[in-house]
């Protein structure tokens, strides 16, 4: 017989020894510890990974649904455009995050990372200013950003003072924008304490409201803080001009004047100087916006009568030496005229063209009328 009709051993007609079940048993668990390995293997180069390179994104994009509440690095933003104003303050030397941080409590924007990456995409971020700007809730980060790169939004009352100007002016203006009556202003200006004004202005703010622009805070704009300010900016200036504080109040008379009385720059040492020499020589000014400041009146409206009215403390031509007061506000050029005057033997001045202000200089009585002379011809030209 051959192996061809022999029947075929069936696979569970026998039974394994002892010995090759436990050659199996081995067999998978080696191949078990070995697929635990590759595991830890895999394990430690994806932590690599993540601190190396993609941590932060990996966790930002999978914390919320790990762990189950929002995550603060995720930049979340609004779609906007924006729903109700609300006011909020960015304090000076506030970094693009603090920013955000600020707009996040505000409602402005819905986190802080969406506004730091429009900080940064914005080429102009840079600057934007300090101060409480009214923005919108609920606005997309980038237009957040472009509104405070564009300073529209900023909350400031603007209040400028041109040189010049007498305190009635002052306050007229500064009421005006701000809505304080002039009431609260003179009430204020009662307490020199509270404003800052030196004992030498004898209580008299008139030469001591600095002409310029003053921007205010929404918690500055108090008739007490703007009247403070404006004082303030003078004492700054003439302590920044080295004024001692005694010559303080002459330097601002001074300079109130050659203000009234200047139109160009160059003419403001000459006549600081052509003031001096009068002054030494014992000769009254003779300064016509002087007399028509007692007056309350325009300069070009002066008469004969005007100039010769004694009981007039500011008319110069009857009373010797400076007037009691300043007259305006000087600016810093006619400070700095009064300071620095321009050497010359100058006595006299007068504008020969009432409407640009030319002005000419004279040392002796007859080359002032003939400058004089010269104004009579203007004034006739030019209807009197």
């Amino acid at each position: 017989m051959t192996d061809l009709f022999e029947r075929p051993t069936v696979q569970g007609d026998q039974q394994p020894s002892r010995s090759s079940r436990s050659a199996e048993r081995a067999r998978r668990a080696a191949k078990k510890r070995k697929a635990r390995r590759r595991r830890r293997a895999a394990i430690v180069v994806l932590v690599s990974l993540l601190v190396v390179g993609g941590a932060g994104y990996v966790i930002s994009q999978n914390v919320t649904s790990l762990f189950g509440f929002d995550n603060p690095l995720e930049a979340k933003d609004f779609e906007g455009p924006g729903t109700e104003p609300v006011d909020v303050t960015i304090e000076p030397g506030s970094t693009g995050r603090d920013m955000g941080a600020a707009l996040v409590d505000a409602g402005v924007v819905a986190s802080a990372a969406a506004f730091v990456d429009a900080f940064e995409a914005n080429g102009n971020a840079g600057t934007i200013q300090p101060g409480t700007h009214t923005l919108l809730q609920g606005m997309p980060a980038k237009d957040a950003v472009a509104r405070l790169v564009a300073n529209d939004s900023r909350v400031e009352t603007k209040i400028t003072i041109p040189e010049g100007w007498t305190v009635q002016q002052v306050l007229d203006r500064a009421s005006s924008v701000t809505g304080i009556p002039i009431e609260e202003f003179e009430t204020a200006m009662g307490d020199t304490a509270a404003t800052g004004l030196p004992a030498e202005a004898n209580g008299n703010y008139e030469g001591w409201l600095f002409p310029t622009t003053y921007v205010l805070e929404p918690d500055e704009t108090t008739a007490t803080g703007i009247i403070a300010r404006m004082v303030g900016q003078t004492v700054m200036k003439l302590d920044e001009a080295g004024v001692p504080p005694a010559d303080r109040e002459t330097v601002l008379i001074k300079a109130s004047l050659i203000e009234r009385e200047a139109k160009y720059a160059p003419d403001r040492p000459m006549m600081a100087q052509a003031i001096d020499n009068r002054l030494e020589a014992g000769m009254p000014l003779e300064i016509d916006a002087a007399v028509a400041y007692g007056l309350d009146k325009p300069g070009t409206e002066l008469t004969r009568a005007d100039l010769d009215d004694a009981s007039n403390p500011f008319n110069t031509y009857e009373h010797k030496g400076l007037p009691p007061s300043p007259i305006a506000s000087p600016g810093s050029e006619s400070v700095a005229a009064v300071l620095n005057p321009e050497p010359g033997t100058w006595i006299f001045w007068t504008a020969v063209n009432l409407e640009t202000g030319e002005t000419r200089f004279a040392t002796t009585y007859a080359e002032h009328q003939t400058n004089v002379a010269e104004l009579r011809a203007w004034q006739e030209a030019n209807g009197g």
